[in-house]
């Protein structure tokens, strides 16, 4: 049964060439002048982001929605479509990347979104040391794939108002409206760290900065003729693959309890909002607690998630929080689960090593050691750990039986560490105590990661959904 075309609500997405582009800071600036202007506007984030939704929550006054046409299955895609657009005039979204930049067939791209849901394509393209080129950009976007709707183009970091005239002449014979000319403004950037930006709770002046970007977008984009572009597909039935997308279903996986204690701090701030509301559909009480007040899970909850984060800069301060160590194992010895995420994974280990080699003692729940210290040196650079993730359970949990399918992703600088031989990995070949087996996009066999001690479990996967 197809899902009819009033469940898809209007929508616009922000894509870029590549990243860097500027779309993030764009988007921003136009949620929060549409708030400026009491217009309801709900925001959406392709890809699996956390750091990103936070500032377009902060920008709008509404959560941001997460979604990903690669690890959702197609019944978790429609839900949270068609509840990003409730009480909203149109949804805007951001796009991941680069325009057409997902997996390697395609799925999980911003344009694989915006054929799903037939949402027009704005361009965010950085205009700096080019103008007629630009034009050659846009072409190429704009007929690569001509199933997708290039709505208009935003020009970014233009130098003048010369600069803006070159550009919109050039423009002139591809009949793609330019809908703005954002003058470069280094005050419009956004710091970063090494998994992206700064996060937003961690942004003192972030108000000032969402407002005066505001102001300045008011000046520079047509917002009003933006939103006018935003709609969604007409008259075809929502497919992803070849299933169609119809029913009802929520993404994540099951309840890891009754009454579930989750972190919730800048060191532990990346789970999604779909997966605790999930579990809040499924009869669960969440309660949440910050690790870095050294608060600890109360003795009512039956389960305890540790989301991924930053606990790698705050690692002194996690080791040195007794409350929060003895309450993890207060939960462990009383038999409730206790599950991490990345981050949260690194925390259940006995030691996290920091990016200048001094390790902190964790709560040592699962027999494990991290590390962000470089093995080569000073001068050595970090592995990056980065791309989508299929897993299947490897044991009997409590989120699963063996076999059980997810899919997630990883993105970590940390090393796992091996006592046994003093070696380092990233995914271990070894089955005994592992929790997943492990295969990315294309699906090449990564081994098995992850560990599980009795109750205890956890990985580097962060999981967005599972398969069935």
């Amino acid at each position: 049964m197809p899902l009819p075309d009033k469940s898809i609500p209007p929508g616009l997405l922000i894509a870029a060439p590549s990243s860097g582009s500027g779309k993030t800071s764009i988007t921003l600036a136009l949620l929060r002048r549409f708030r400026q202007l009491n217009r309801p506007v709900a925001s959406i984030k392709v890809g699996p982001d956390y750091i990103d939704p936070a500032f377009h929550a902060a920008a709008s006054g509404q959560v941001c929605t997460t979604l990903d046409s690669w690890a959702m299955r197609p019944a978790s895609l429609q839900h949270l479509v068609q509840a990003a657009g409730e009480g909203a005039d149109f949804v805007l979204g951001e796009g991941v990347m680069g325009l057409f930049d997902g997996a390697p067939d395609g799925r999980g791209s911003t344009a694989d979104l915006a054929l799903l849901t037939g949402w027009p394509v704005v361009l965010v393209v950085d205009a700096r040391g080019m103008a007629a080129s630009a034009a050659a950009i846009v072409h190429g976007f704009k007929t690569l794939d001509p199933r997708l709707t290039l709505a208009g183009v935003i020009f970014n970091r233009v130098g003048s108002e010369r600069h803006s005239g070159m550009l919109a002449k050039a423009c002139e014979p591809l009949k793609v409206p330019v809908l703005g000319f954002v003058r470069h403004n280094q005050e419009l950037a956004l710091p970063s760290r090494h998994l992206g930006l700064v996060q937003a709770g961690e942004h003192e002046a972030l108000d000032i900065f969402l407002e005066s970007a505001a102001n300045d977008i008011a000046g520079d984009i047509d917002c009003e003729r933006l939103a006018g572009l935003a709609k969604s597909r007409a008259g075809d039935a929502y497919h992803v693959g070849n299933q169609e997308l119809s029913g009802s279903s929520r993404p994540g996986m099951v309840p890891l309890g009754q009454r579930i204690a989750v972190a919730r701090d800048t060191a532990f701030a990346f789970s999604y909002p779909f997966l605790l509301d999930a579990w809040r559909a499924a009869g669960a009480e969440i309660e949440v607690f910050s690790p870095l007040a050294d608060e600890a899970p109360t003795s009512t909850v039956d389960a305890v998630y540790l989301p991924g984060g930053y606990p790698e800069l705050h690692a002194a301060r996690l080791a040195d929080n007794t409350e929060f160590h003895a309450g993890l194992k207060d939960a462990a010895r009383r038999g409730a689960i206790l599950y991490g995420e990345c981050g949260g994974y690194m925390v259940l280990g006995e030691g996290l090593i920091d990016a200048d080699g001094v390790r902190h003692k964790m709560s040592g729940l699962l027999p494990l050691e991290t590390s962000f210290a470089r093995d080569g040196g000073e001068k050595s650079k970090r592995r990056m750990v980065l791309g989508y993730r299929q897993a299947a359970l490897l044991q009997n949990t409590p989120i699963g039986g063996v076999g059980q399918a997810f899919r997630g992703h990883e993105f970590h600088y940390a090393r796992e560490l091996r006592p046994a031989d003093n070696s380092t990995t990233t995914h271990s070949t070894e089955p005994e105590n592992r929790l997943f087996g492990l295969k990315d996009a294309r699906g090449a066999d990564l081994g098995n990661a992850g560990l599980r001690k009795e109750n205890v479990m956890g990985s580097f996967l962060h999981i967005i959904d599972s398969t069935v």
